[in-house]
């Protein structure tokens, strides 16, 4: 099989398709990150039907394109549907005479980009509703799987809907990106020769998403990749930011302002710090704007040490969208070896510095098992002091729920990290202005995470948990 990763996924699918009952499923997540594929490639050979709907398209266009696709079956008896009530009669129609072949263990639909499909003043949900409620949940051979990148959508519309679908659903799969031990395989899968140092600074600019990893050569390095991929004049990743919010959100251009406030302040914003960005107001439509980033995966929520729920933090994750943000006016300076240059200079330091400690927090399985702390309740966030003339930062905070505290630095380097006195200095200076101001009653230890580790002397030996690149490869718990 082709799909790299993704076992749990494709137990889950398996499952389902093997289960005593009919299976109603919604894959969703963020766009490019591979469900059309897992989808399809799994089932490559078993699908009955497949539709998708068509960006941007009114209600006739996507009409049209389910009328083809129910056309190219080839079964007689079955006229184009002029609204989604017939449209899903139709396709009744079609489970009905595979199921009757017995060819199946599951007559296995996929409906792909459901939330374009159901465009505006459309009878979509009442047509979805009545095949389910009425055609396909009362027997046991039918699967059907409905797929989105609108991962708000599907959320309020299908797995939290108040009508006929409610409860509904049979299983919700939200695909995250690759982390770090799954980009590898595939990497190697595309026979893209890479070291991990490599592909961490890769996943650094495109995360774990697929499409945009897919683009590699194999014949060029990773900076001429990068080159060719974003700032080449013709780059097929050039526009992708405009491209990515508009095919996801409706009044797109406010989505885009509140990630390019958020790209600004690496540890995140409160509500009420976004509302005095220029362009962002008050209301209802921040908290819906917030709550569709996050259900996307754009953006994660969190309480940062000692706050309460008010006082939540919204941090932008998405390494793609900070890479563009940073860069995207870079691109008027264009050359056909702009990242290679780039990458040597100070300023190459600074932002894999900043890169690699969010590529340090969605990896936090990974450093836990390291820590030995698996089985430990944690949270895990930036910390700033407020009140301090130094207005000290710890990189990482992992509170644990044993009563210990990890401050974490996060050090991306091409060798060895040394840590000299006024470094050592510094490390123990944080650790007492945490303490000191948090009032934590629980220990606070320091530990370091690096690319190659700690060069020895005297002063690495007062660091007692060390966290080392290799560690984050490892597969997910």
């Amino acid at each position: 099989m082709d799909i790299v990763g993704r076992e749990r996924e494709i137990e889950a699918l398996e499952n389902c398709y093997e289960s005593d009952r009919s299976e109603f499923v919604a894959v969703y997540g963020r766009r490019r990150v591979g469900k059309t594929f897992l989808v399809k490639t799994l089932f490559k050979n078993r699908l009955a039907f497949y539709a998708t709907g068509v960006l941007g398209g009114d209600n006739e266009t996507q009409l049209n394109a389910w009328n083809f696709e129910i056309r190219q079956l080839g079964f007689e008896g079955i006229t184009d549907a002029n609204n989604w009530m017939d449209a899903f009669n139709n396709l009744f129609k079609v489970v009905d005479q595979i199921s009757k072949r017995g060819t199946m263990k599951k007559v296995t639909i996929f409906l792909d980009e459901v939330p374009w499909m159901a465009a505006q003043h459309s009878d979509f949900l009442s047509g979805l509703d009545f095949f389910w409620n009425r055609r396909a949940s009362g027997r046991d051979d039918v699967l059907l799987i409905i797929c989105g990148s609108a991962a708000t959508w599907i959320t309020e519309n299908v797995v939290n809907n108040t009508g006929g679908l409610h409860n509904r659903l049979t299983r919700h799969i939200f695909l995250s990106p690759f982390n770090l031990y799954e980009s590898e395989q595939y990497y190697k899968r595309q026979n893209i020769p890479m070291t991990r140092y490599q592909i961490a600074e890769a996943y650094m600019i495109f995360g774990g998403i697929p499409y945009y990893m897919d683009q590699f050569q194999p014949q060029l390095s990773l900076y001429q990749n990068v080159d060719a991929i974003y700032f080449a004049q013709n780059a097929e990743l050039r526009d992708e930011f405009a491209n990515l919010y508009r095919s996801l959100f409706k009044n797109a251009d406010a989505y885009m302002r509140v990630i390019e406030a958020l790209a600004k302040k690496g540890s995140g914003m409160t509500r009420s710090e976004l509302i005095g960005v220029d362009g962002i107001s008050n209301g209802g439509t921040l908290t819906k704007i917030l709550r569709d980033l996050t259900l996307s995966g754009f953006v994660r929520e969190y309480i940062s040490f000692g706050k309460k729920k008010k006082d939540s933090l919204y941090q932008l994750i998405d390494f793609f969208s900070l890479f563009d943000i940073r860069f995207r006016s870079r691109r008027a300076e264009y050359a056909s070896d702009f990242w290679l240059r780039f990458s040597t200079t100070s300023a190459y330091g600074a932002w894999s510095g900043f890169a690699f400690e969010k590529l340090c927090l969605l990896h936090l399985s990974q450093i836990r098992k390291k820590l030995g702390i698996s089985g430990v309740l944690t949270s895990a966030f930036s910390w700033v002091g407020k009140d301090d003339d130094l207005g000290t930062q710890i990189d990482l905070v992992i509170d644990r729920s044993d009563k210990v505290i990890n401050l974490c630095e996060i050090k991306f380097s091409s060798g060895e990290y040394q840590i000299d006195k006024k470094y050592s200095e510094l490390l123990r200076n944080k650790r007492t202005v945490f303490t000191n101001a948090t009032n934590t009653r629980k220990a606070a230890i320091t530990t370091m995470i690096t690319t190659f580790g700690l060069k020895k002397n005297i002063y690495s030996a007062e660091i007692v948990s060390e966290v080392v690149l290799n560690d984050l490869f490892e597969a997910q718990l």
